[in-house]
């Protein structure tokens, strides 16, 4: 039977990302973008995620497409579609838009959406982030939310193999 749920009004396109942006700011809404992979969902993904969400109104969560995926991680990954990643974000508590993005950063999504904040993980710095410079060049700023980095979708792999 299907599921009344469709996880693909979550989903935006590139092209739709500046419009979002400006009509979540002029409601009033606090913008906050998480990004990542997220090949295999572990419980620092959700950690991460709902941290990232209790910074503001309105949580993006930004997904590399698959071909930036391998040239990021290696051969076999992802280990899912960009889609059936997006389809397991989008169905998370918390999340409210969900899009994928080809580039090895995630500045295209921060120039077109222009988010309050840029959420990254535990193992990462605010001056490590690559896009922290782009961020500040509009008043945006990097937090960096969620749990010690224990958990990695790489060690899982390793652990399975």
């Amino acid at each position: 039977m299907a599921s009344p749920y469709d996880w693909r009004k979550k989903l935006i396109a590139a092209g739709e990302l500046a419009a979002l942006g400006r009509r979540l700011r002029r409601a009033g809404k606090t913008i906050v973008l998480a990004n990542g992979c997220f090949d295999l969902i572990h419980v620092g993904h959700l950690r991460y995620l709902q941290a990232a969400k209790a910074r503001g109104d309105v949580l993006l969560v930004a997904l590399n497409a698959d071909a930036s995926v391998r040239r990021l991680k290696g051969p076999g990954r992802p280990l899912m579609p960009a889609r059936e990643r997006a389809e397991i974000i989008a169905g998370m508590r918390g999340v409210d838009f969900v899009t994928v993005f080809g580039s090895r950063t995630v500045a295209t999504v921060i120039r077109a959406l222009r988010p309050h904040f840029q959420a990254k993980g535990t193992d990462y710095t605010a001056e490590s982030v690559p896009e922290a410079a782009l961020l500040t060049e509009y008043g945006g700023r990097v937090i960096i939310v969620g749990d010690p980095k224990d958990h990695s979708t790489t060690e899982l792999i390793g652990k399975m193999q």
